[in-house]
Order: C-alpha cells, then sequence, then structure tokens
C-alpha cells in the first residue's frame, strides 16, 4: 500500500496531509468518501522522505486538543463544528492534519471513535474505546475531560521519569569527554617521553597506552562494537521473550526496580480506573491496560488476571499471585471491588503512587550522583597514578 500526498483548500486556506491507498483512484475515492476535495493528489516518491519532517505529535498537543475539545462539546457545539476549528486551529499542524481527516471520516457517516481508530499512533485503543462509550452513553464532554486528565497525569509520570536520568546522562557524558581527550591528546605526549627513555614501563601505564592507542588508530572498531551491542539489544528486546527478560531483569535490579514496579502500578491503575469510571467493562478495560503497559511482565500479569476472572475469581485475587503488584495495592483493590468503588480506589492508589514515584526518583539521584562521581574519579585517578608510576621508578634509580 502506497503514501499519497494531498492538497486541499479549507475557507481559502491551503492545507496538506497524507492518505494511504493501493491506486491514485482509490486515494481520491477515499477522501472523496471524507468529503475532501483535493486541489493536487500525488503518490510519495523517495525524494520526499528528504524533505521537510513532519512535525511530531506529542502528548501536550493531544491534552490541549482533548480539553479545547471538551470545552466546545460542553458549550452545545456540534462534533463537525469542533473538529473544524481545532483542525484549522491547531499549532501542530499534522495533528491538525489527522483531525481533518476525522472530520471527514464523521461527514462520511462513521462516528467519532471509528475515525479515529484510523490514526492508531495518535489516538490508541484507551482513547478510542473511551471516546466510543463517551458517544454510547452521551458523556462525551465528560469523557473528553477526564481523558486529558488522564494524559496529563500520564505525561507528568513520563517527565519524572526522565527527571531521573538526566543527571546521571550529564555525568557519564562528562566522563567519556575527559576520557576521550586524556586518551587522545595527553597520554600520548607521555607515550613519547616515555619511549624516548627506553625502558619497561609498569603493567598499570602499559594498559593505559594500549587503550590511548585504541582510541587514536581503531576508534572506528570501538564505535562498530557500541553499535553492535545497542543494535543487538534492541533485537533481543523486540523478540516476546527477550522483552519478557529484560522487564523481568529491570523489575530486579536495586532502586530501579523499585522505581519500574511504582510507574508500572501508577499507569496501571490510572488507566484502569479511568477506563471503569467511563463505563468500559471490567474485562475490556484489563485487556486495554495489559496492551498499553509497556511492561511485558505487567501484561501477562493482567492477561493471567483476565483468565481467572472469566472463570469466576474477584480481580483482587489473581492479582495478588503477581508479584509485580504489592500486597497494599491488592488489599485497597479488593476493598474498593467490595464496596462497589473500584473506580475510586483506583484513582486513590493511583494518586499515592504518583507522589511514590517521586520518592524512588530522588533515590535513585541521590544514589546514582555519588555513584557516578566516584567513577569517574577512579578512572581519572588510575590514568594519573599510571601516567607518573615511570616517573617514580626513574627516580628511585637515581
Amino acid at each position: 500500500m502506497a503514501t499519497y500526498l494531498y492538497k486541499t483548500k479549507v475557507r481559502g486556506k491551503v492545507q496538506s496531509g497524507s492518505i494511504e491507498a493501493e491506486t491514485e483512484k482509490e486515494a481520491s475515492a477515499k477522501l472523496k468518501q471524507q468529503k475532501i476535495r483535493p486541489t493536487s493528489l500525488k503518490k510519495k516518491s523517495e525524494s520526499d522522505f528528504f524533505g521537510p519532517a513532519k512535525q511530531a505529535i506529542t502528548g501536550r498537543d493531544i491534552v490541549l486538543f482533548t480539553r479545547q475539545f471538551s470545552t466546545m462539546v460542553d458549550a452545545g457545539l456540534p462534533i463537525v463544528q469542533c473538529l473544524d476549528i481545532l483542525g484549522n486551529g491547531a499549532e501542530n499542524k499534522t495533528l491538525g492534519d489527522i483531525i481533518i481527516q476525522i472530520k471527514g471520516g464523521i461527514e462520511a457517516g462513521n462516528n467519532l471513535s471509528d475515525s479515529m481508530r484510523k490514526h492508531p499512533k495518535v489516538f490508541d485503543d484507551l482513547f478510542t474505546n473511551l471516546i466510543e462509550a463517551g458517544e454510547v452513553g452521551g458523556i462525551l464532554d465528560v469523557i473528553l475531560r477526564r481523558l486529558s486528565e488522564y494524559i496529563e497525569k500520564s505525561e507528568s509520570l513520563k517527565k519524572k521519569v526522565k527527571s531521573a536520568l538526566v543527571y546521571p546522562s550529564m555525568i557519564v557524558t562528562v566522563a567519556v569527554g575527559v576520557v576521550s581527550f586524556l586518551m587522545i591528546f595527553v597520554i600520548p605526549a607521555f607515550a613519547e617521553m616515555f619511549g624516548q627513555g627506553g625502558q619497561e614501563l609498569p603493567g598499570p601505564t602499559q594498559i593505559v597506552m594500549d587503550v590511548s592507542d585504541l582510541f587514536r588508530t581503531k576508534w572506528y572498531y570501538m564505535l562498530a562494537t557500541v553499535g553492535i551491542i545497542v543494535f543487538s539489544i534492541k533485537q533481543i528486546y523486540a523478540t516476546k521473550n527477550g522483552r519478557i527478560a529484560i522487564d523481568r531483569l529491570l523489575l530486579k535490579l536495586p532502586v530501579v526496580g523499585n522505581l519500574v514496579q511504582k510507574v508500572s502500578v501508577a499507569k496501571f491503575t490510572r488507566t484502569l480506573g479511568t477506563l471503569i469510571a467511563s463505563g468500559v467493562p471490567l474485562i475490556e478495560g484489563l485487556d486495554i491496560c495489559a496492551r498499553t503497559s509497556g511492561n511485558k511482565v505487567v501484561e501477562i500479569a493482567v492477561f493471567n488476571t483476565i483468565e481467572a476472572i472469566k472463570e469466576g475469581e474477584s480481580i483482587a485475587t489473581p492479582l495478588s499471585r503477581e508479584a509485580v503488584f504489592p500486597l497494599m495495592v491488592i488489599q485497597m483493590i479488593d476493598v474498593g471491588e467490595n464496596a462497589g468503588s473500584l473506580d475510586k480506589m483506583l484513582s486513590k492508589i493511583a494518586d499515592f503512587y504518583d507522589e511514590e514515584v517521586d520518592t524512588a526518583v530522588e533515590a535513585l539521584t541521590s544514589l546514582l550522583e555519588p555513584m557516578l562521581m566516584v567513577f569517574l574519579g577512579v578512572i581519572v585517578g588510575f590514568i594519573v597514578v599510571a601516567m607518573y608510576l615511570p616517573i617514580f621508578k626513574m627516580g628511585e634509580g637515581i
């Protein structure tokens, strides 16, 4: 299936977009079905791939769209008019094009959720299922508001995790830069001086000399090795068993595992609580949670829970058999289920674990900072001592 690029005029403004089709005729028919009249239509060529890149759609863009959409629907504006205003006024032109395509789908007779499902990279299963629940229940404005709150909190959770990696990444970058500078520019000067002396070098000094030679003359081998390692890890992670093994390892790592577990629990409870509160059935909600968990261990645990519920068990019982969910979480879910307020209890658990993620991030940062500084100090110290060992040896011989 090929990609076709089109341009159209909406209220005098030129807009562009893309559509997937086998032939140009099929692309034209699809656009006509969406009530889009293209002023130009062409197949995307290889040269187009090197043209201006599409603007990436961020979580903030989706939050802004969802909040504005909710306000407009709540004010009583027709959905098509809402989408027309949002599509033409979107800051992100890529998202704007997609909104216009969704509007075309609705004008062609499709409902909102089905039109959004044609863009799975932008609107995932969670989003479209909640929209469908809102359409069926006649509470689309409430669902949109709930969705925007959910996405905001999910984005906040991602930022917390990323913030834990910023400072350590900076230290590692500085360490690599310092060591590379020493190996490429400083050590060769010592090597030349020691070479003129003709003496046998101590073991540590010889090791540093060899590594310096590697940095200067065989750097491409080092880059290739790093590239192969990264590629291999990605390939392993792309397989089912490889991803299970890596996700399980991450959960078992000291400090890091604690953070991964808390992030997973916060995401699971927030997602399931939002789905249940919006009227999505428990089994369907758990299925969406499993597929959007981002962690294979959690995914398997939730799928196991689904099978147990189908056999007549409550949600708390099968979850208690899964190590990834702490006992406190199981007990709170059990209380919420028995009280008939599972959605509210899940939201409370999610709020609690959002705060726990803050604590885990601080713990990880406070542990990594001194460890990395000590590591950098040991490396630089070893290099300095190794370079002065021959000088000390020469001094002893005088």
